[in-house]
């Protein structure tokens, strides 16, 4: 038997499915797109909230099935009193909760924005993360439509505020109440019929991806796929398949109002969806916000199931190149509607709400493809290098890089090893650093630094070819009192800005 004892083995170092590590220029950009966002939601007067990651799961609106733990697309734990704890599957619910918990202090109506991470426990996929970010804003307390056309216009003013041209933007709205009326007018009102309203709005859901002639399977006699996998339609009959297809298939709202409100008359909630959405046309219409902008629109079928009044989408226009080489609009980057039952789970008493959502990660990817983002790019740190490690040596340096973060400049004093000089400047140009400030002893004996311009050094290597061309170009090292070392940084530092400018005009 051998009893050498086995080398323990090396943890492999993995990342779990569906989750993303975030570099330093993602998150850079995140910040950045988030504090124009923040503006525009601040301006409006929303005020910041923020809620825990986990919350008890029956609050979620996620139940639990009979089994040792949780799985309704939720990552849950059990706490030591034995109640189910789940990571937040929206910002929605949380923000219903705090409201409830909190509402004989909360002032009505309540404006609030959150932003932050979500978690979805289910089969990751291209594009498809089960940690990703939110940026909400909710109006609680607020029963009017009226509530439901400023998140329009603010969904609007975000867009702008990002960069995204009028054009290349759409808010569509339309309105559940509509919806039902529809269902209601062609024989589908009733609790008795609530599964086949439930397939209904899950036919529609698939108008983007199957063309009205797919949808006119699904709420008929049923849809085969290309792998020959059959889905059961609705059971519509060819009259009402007709009716629902001319209500999700308007492109002209003005046009076709007539006609929709004839439709739905003598069903009370479908008048009120009519006069929600033609008050909502006028406001936003008054405010100045043209059906460029914000458009009537029923073929929105967003969440049908979940919201009770207006719906709404933020839609980009522009075409990008998806992964196969195809030219696609790019579509959705968020929306939300009135959820008006939601915080009425924890009340008991009716408490209406509208709200949005924007999906970060989606609207950072559109705003790279315009070239919105990111622009304003970080400059590296300048780099103090270090040639000798004694006290006194190492003071000098620390007090340099001090004096360079006091004015206002990023830099860092190398902390590698420093023996191997040709290894500090290695560093400096993968990091990108644009200067290096150098001091020897002779250079300390004088109280003197030299100042390397890594960014003009780089490029005269490249282009200089002779001496008179060295002695015309900006010189790429100078040595300067130590007393001048701010000064002289901010000076190269300036000259490196000069240039990038005029390389993005060129």
């Amino acid at each position: 038997m051998n009893d050498k004892q086995k080398k323990p083995q090396k943890l492999k170092a993995r990342l779990p499915r569906g989750f993303v590590d975030r570099t330093a220029g993602d998150i850079r950009a995140v910040n950045e797109m988030t504090a124009k966002i923040r503006e525009v939601y601040e301006h409006y007067g929303f005020d910041p909230l923020e809620t825990p990651l986990f919350e008890y799961t029956d609050a979620l609106g996620k139940f639990l099935p009979d089994s040792d733990r949780p799985n309704e697309g939720v990552f849950s734990l059990q706490d030591d009193d034995e109640q189910w704890m789940s990571l937040r599957y929206d910002l929605t619910a949380p923000l219903a909760r705090h409201v409830a918990e909190n509402f004989n202090e909360i002032q009505l109506p309540y404006r609030t924005y959150r932003a932050g991470y979500v978690f979805r426990n289910e089969k990751p996929g291209p594009g498809r993360f089960r940690q990703f970010m939110q940026f909400d804003a909710d109006t609680v307390g607020a029963p009017g439509v009226q509530a439901d056309a400023e998140m329009c216009m603010m969904m609007a003013d975000t867009l702008e505020a990002l960069g995204i041209k009028r054009g290349d933007y759409l808010i569509r709205v339309n309105n559940r109440k509509v919806l039902d009326g529809v269902l209601e007018a062609i024989g589908l009102g009733g609790d008795d019929k609530a599964g086949q309203r439930l397939n209904v709005l899950r036919a529609i859901d698939k108008l983007d991806k199957f063309g009205p002639e797919g949808v006119a399977l699904l709420l008929g006699p049923g849809r085969k796929d290309e792998s020959g996998d059959f889905t059961k339609g609705a059971g519509l009959d060819k009259e009402q398949i007709d009716k629902v297809l001319f209500f999700v298939g308007i492109t002209d709202y003005a046009e076709s109002a007539a006609r929709l409100a004839e439709l739905v008359a003598g069903t009370a909630r479908g008048g009120e969806g009519v006069d929600e959405l033609n008050f909502i046309g006028a406001l936003v219409t008054s405010a100045g916000y043209g059906p460029d902008r914000i458009n009537i629109d029923p073929s929105v079928v967003r969440g049908l199931e979940y919201y009770t009044g207006p719906v709404y989408e933020a839609e980009l226009t522009f075409d990008v190149t998806n992964e196969k080489g195809e030219k696609v609009v790019f579509g959705s980057v968020g929306g939300g509607g009135r959820y008006d039952g939601l915080v009425s789970r924890f009340m008991g008493q009716p408490v209406p709400a509208t709200g949005f959502s924007i999906g970060v990660s989606r609207l950072m990817t559109a705003l790279k493809n315009l070239g919105k983002l990111g622009a304003s790019e970080v400059i590296e740190p300048v780099l103090v290098t270090v040639m000798d490690g004694d006290v006194e040596a190492m003071g000098r340096y620390q007090k340099m890089t001090q004096e360079l973060r006091a004015a206002g400049i990023r830099a860092e004093m190398f902390q590698g090893n420093w023996k191997k000089f040709g290894n500090q400047l290695k560093y400096a140009d993968r990091r990108g650093c644009p200067v290096a400030i150098i001091q020897g002893g002779d250079e300390r004996a004088t109280s003197v630094v030299q100042i390397k311009d890594l960014i003009e050094g780089k490029r005269l290597s490249g282009e200089i070819e002779d001496n008179a061309s060295w002695r015309e170009a900006r010189v790429a090292q100078e040595t300067v009192p130590e007393a001048d070392l701010v000064a002289k940084v901010r000076e190269i530092l300036a000259a490196q800005a000069e240039d990038r400018k005029r390389a993005a005009n060129v």
